[in-house]
Order: C-alpha cells, then structure tokens, then sequence
C-alpha cells in the first residue's frame, strides 16, 4: 500500500483500490487531496500492470461529499488539478476501467466523481446528489452534463434543478447505479465486477472503453461506427490477439498479457 496522507492506493495484482481518507469531513476535498488524487490516477494510467480500479470512501458515512465548503469558507483557494475533482472528472484519456464502490454519501464533487467512474456499485445506505445550486454553485465537475448523459434528460433535470437527494435504488431504477448491496458486501460486490472485468482481455476492455466514449462523440451512428480509436489499433497488434483464440482452442482459461 502507497503511503499518502489524504487516500491510500492498494495494488493487489491488476487492481488498485483507491480510498479517499478524509472521513472527519466525510471525505469532502480540498486541494491537496485532489492533487494527491490526481497522483495517484496518473501513476496507475502510466502503470502496465495494473489494469482496473476500485475508488471509495474510507468510513461508513460518506463516498466523498465533495467540495471541502468549509475549507473555502475559511479563505482557502479552490485550485483543482488539470485532470479535474479527485483527479478524475477532466481525465478523458484514461482507457482503463474505474469501479465507484459509493459508501455513503455521494455529494456534489462527490456524485461527479462517482459519474466520472465507468460502474457504480453502491451500498444500500448511499445517497447521492447535486445541491450545488442550494449553495450559489453549479456541478461544474461534469455533473451538469455527465448524469443528462447517463440518464433521460428529465430525470437529470429534476436532480439537476431541485438538489434533491436519491438513494441507491432509486439511483438504479434511474440508470446511473449498475448494483446495490448491503453496506457489509459493498467491497466484495465490486470485487466481484472487477473480476469479470479481469477475465477479459485489458486490450480488448480499452479499445470497448474508447470506441463508447468517442463514439458518443460522433454525431451520427456511421461515423461512430467507422471512427478510427487507437486502443482499437493496439488491440489488433497485441499478443492478447493471438492469445484469446488459441485458448479458447486448448480449452483453457486465457493467460492476458495487457500488451
């Protein structure tokens, strides 16, 4: 485990679980956790072994309930990494999976980081939001246009202009939740997704991520389609390539090399 004072980042083979540890502010941050954060993500993006992560909040009350309000109210400078809250919600190139094992409360900052994840698995007790507006703000973290994208637009707009709070399974029936569990089973319910994400080949989970997310870009479905994505282009060079189906010919469980 990496030595950090506002998190810890924990490898255990391809996985790094990340934990914000600020639970005496409900793990809300201020700018030397999201550059620490911003750290962290960098390393494990450059990093060829590890191929997923897991981020959640340290405690049982709180994922993360974002901005650090009262460190600015006291006269402290807003200053976010260029990779944006937590030093995820402006990092678009990231072509490995991260998992938000949500905690708690996930608020403001703290639901933008949690849509900024590709899954969210959440314990039954979280509780996620943008009250930014109840405060004189707005979700500038991506909030605004991350959850109108992930859910029909009238569902975000009546999150988005109330500032009302929805809980894990109304979250689920929304569409932006993929899992709810008790709060004991939270880490293991994740595990358990990153599992099945790890029996896939990592070329092949980076070039699906890409292709989504840059296909969403497109304007129609043909230029999706036709685009050209590098992780696609990596992909079909790599030994996973060759590795898949002989594996599959010899009845065997794949041994992925991530190259």
């Amino acid at each position: 485990m990496s030595a950090y004072e506002f998190c810890t980042a924990e490898a255990d083979g391809n996985l790094l679980t990340v934990t914000i540890n600020r639970p005496e502010v409900m793990n809300a941050l201020h700018p030397a956790a999201n550059f620490e954060l911003a750290k962290v993500f960098d390393d494990f993006a450059a990093d060829p072994g590890l191929w997923v992560a897991i981020i959640t909040g340290a405690g049982d009350r709180a994922f993360s309930a974002g901005n650090d309000l009262k460190f600015q109210a006291s006269g402290g400078k807003i200053e976010v990494p260029p990779t944006g809250f937590a030093g995820l919600t402006a990092r678009y190139d990231l072509n490995k999976p991260v998992i938000a094992a949500v905690n708690g409360i996930a608020m403001g900052g703290g639901f933008e980081i949690a849509l900024a994840c590709d899954l969210i698995i959440a314990s039954e007790s979280a509780v996620f939001a943008l009250p930014e507006p109840r405060v004189g703000l707005a979700a500038l973290a991506g909030g605004l246009h991350r959850l109108p994208r992930q859910i029909p637009l009238k569902h975000a707009l009546g999150m988005i202009l109330t500032g009302r709070r929805v809980g894990a399974e109304e979250g689920k029936a929304l569409g932006f939740v993929n899992d709810v569990v008790p709060a004991g089973e939270l880490l293991p319910a994740a595990r358990k997704w990153v599992d099945m994400i790890l029996e896939c080949s990592p070329m092949s989970i980076r070039a699906s991520k890409q292709a989504v997310y840059k296909g969403l870009d497109e304007a129609n479905l043909e230029a999706a389609i036709s685009g050209r994505y590098k992780a696609v282009a990596d992909m079909l060079k790599s030994e996973d390539l060759i590795e898949g189906p002989l594996a599959f010919a010899e009845k065997r469980k794949p041994q992925w090399k991530g190259s």
